[in-house]
């Protein structure tokens, strides 16, 4: 799964002041099913979404999900979604995404390059001073610092925690407290700089028929296979993304998902991202939270400073490159640039791109030598 809110068993050999020992207890006798597990997770959703909408708290069925599910997963809850729910979702997701694809979109891809190479060099800023407020500040150890303070690729930073011996779990919890924080802090931003926020971008004027939908559907899923044989981070959203772009693009389909079907796909993914603290003690979180929250906030400054100054200089629009230069999980954050009414080939692109940076940028600053 990809790093926004792909679940891992990493080895937890770190253990956080007055943890719970691991002995046999509630979540342990839980017998109930995949499927019946997440009906359970998405009625917590659905009660983290509705209190999120009466306080008018902006992308309501990204942020309340989310927030609910960790909490209740952090309470002892073991929350799950199925993964042909979570893949029916990205599915549907990408095809909404793509049906907001306009000619303004190829025109904006030749400034495209540009926007990359700048965001390359703040990515190296964010690994630098991430890196160096985790060990001067909370006292990290220089691995450790380096795998926390990078800005996405999860997976990836998770297997190479495994292999330099560092305390995996300590490095998984900092990781998992960014990607929560920037689901809530994103959209808050926004809302701040004065943007539109749509509570439903994947339903459009127009209604995509069934027939039609279930033709993508099926394209997309071929595409999305053929992508992750490839390795492509959230194959099956991207590749959704490209078939409905290309069908909408070329007028052969038209309209968006029908309204309640947007919906339930945006509070599937709002669950998703919560359930990644399912298992973690409060001892736990209380003992990272607040070089999370530290991580998260300097490089969410970085991020965004770097991103009006690219919005400005090359034209593009503010909450799309906001969105695809945010530090926040792949497919959340392109599904907030759709929240936000950005270009969501733009936001898509930067954020593959970003992994491959940091596939090179992260080993590259693990190989040097302490003190340098």
């Amino acid at each position: 799964m990809t790093q926004a809110v792909g679940r891992s068993n990493p080895a937890r050999r770190w253990s956080a002041p007055g943890a719970r020992a691991s002995t046999p207890g509630m979540m342990d006798k839980d017998t109930m099913g995949p499927w019946a597990r997440s009906a359970l997770t998405l009625a917590v959703a659905a009660c983290g979404a509705g209190l999120a909408w009466a306080l008018s708290f902006p992308a309501y069925l990204l942020t309340g999900p989310a927030l609910a599910v960790s909490l209740a997963g952090v309470a002892g809850l073991r929350m799950q979604i199925a993964n042909p729910l979570r893949d029916a979702a990205f599915i549907g997701i990408g095809i909404g995404i793509g049906a907001t694809v306009t000619p303004e979109t190829t025109a904006a891809m030749l400034r495209w390059p540009l926007a990359f190479v700048a965001m390359a060099g703040m990515l190296v800023v964010v690994m630098w001073a991430c890196a160096r407020l985790l060990r001067v500040v909370f006292g990290f150890d220089r691995d450790s610092a380096i795998l926390a303070a990078a800005p996405g690729h999860l997976s990836f930073v998770i297997g190479l925690s495994a292999e330099t011996g560092v305390d995996t779990l300590r490095v998984t919890l900092v990781q998992s407290v960014r990607l929560l924080a920037l689901t809530l802090i994103v959209p808050v931003i926004a809302r701040l700089l004065g943007m539109e926020i749509a509570a439903n971008p994947l339903s459009g004027s127009g209604v995509l028929g069934w027939g039609a939908f279930a033709a993508l559907a099926a394209v997309s899923l071929a595409v999305g296979f053929a992508l992750k044989r490839l390795r492509l981070p959230a194959a099956l959203l991207i590749g959704a993304m490209v078939v409905s772009g290309l069908g909408h693009g070329a007028g052969i389909v038209e309209g968006g998902l029908v309204p309640w079907l947007g919906l339930a796909c945006l509070l599937v993914l709002g669950a998703l991202i919560g359930t990644r603290f399912t298992g973690v003690t409060v001892a736990q979180v209380r003992a990272t939270l607040a070089a999370g929250l530290a991580v998260t906030a300097l490089a969410t400054l970085i991020s965004a400073v770097a991103a009006l100054a690219v919005a400005s200089a090359l034209g593009l629009g503010t909450a799309t490159v906001l969105a695809a230069f945010a530090p926040g999980g792949f497919e959340t954050m392109i599904a907030i640039g759709a929240v936000l009414g950005g270009d969501a080939g733009f936001v898509a692109a930067a954020h593959v791109i970003r992994l491959m940076i940091l596939t090179a940028l992260i080993p590259a600053m693990l190989g040097r030598r302490a003190g340098t």
